[in-house]
Formats: structure tokens, sequence, C-alpha cells
């Protein structure tokens, strides 16, 4: 089966990044939070998104109303 050359490799140091910290999320979390709070310039915060609102009563099968009204 074929390899990419470029996931192979970013998946061997992806390994070796969590194999300092024994496979813990927890603490390649804080690891990266930490790297994230000496560079905050390099956050992007993007405004929230306004989210679509949509009428519930729409997304009901017809059935469900009927026996809703009763």
């Amino acid at each position: 089966m074929w390899q990419d050359p470029i996931v192979a490799e970013t998946r061997a140091l992806r390994d070796e990044y969590a194999s300092q910290f024994n496979y813990d999320s927890d603490a390649i979390f804080e690891d990266l939070m930490e790297k994230q709070a000496m560079h905050p310039e390099r956050v992007v915060s993007l405004p929230p998104r306004k989210l679509d609102v949509v009428d519930t009563d729409k997304r009901i099968a017809p059935h469900k109303l009927e026996r809703q009204a009763r």
C-alpha cells in the first residue's frame, strides 16, 4: 500500500511529541496552552458567528404535530 511521505512524517512527529508526555492528553494540552500563552500574537480570534434561527415546528414531522395539538 502506498504511503504519503508527508503524512508519514507528520504522524512520526506527532508520535514523537506525544511520547514526550507519555501519551497523556492532559499533559499535552497543558504544554500547548503554555506555548500559546508565550505567543498570543499567533492566536487568531474570530468574532462569534450568528446562528440561523430555524422554526422548530418545521422540523417536526406532521404526524407528531397532530399528536401535540390533542
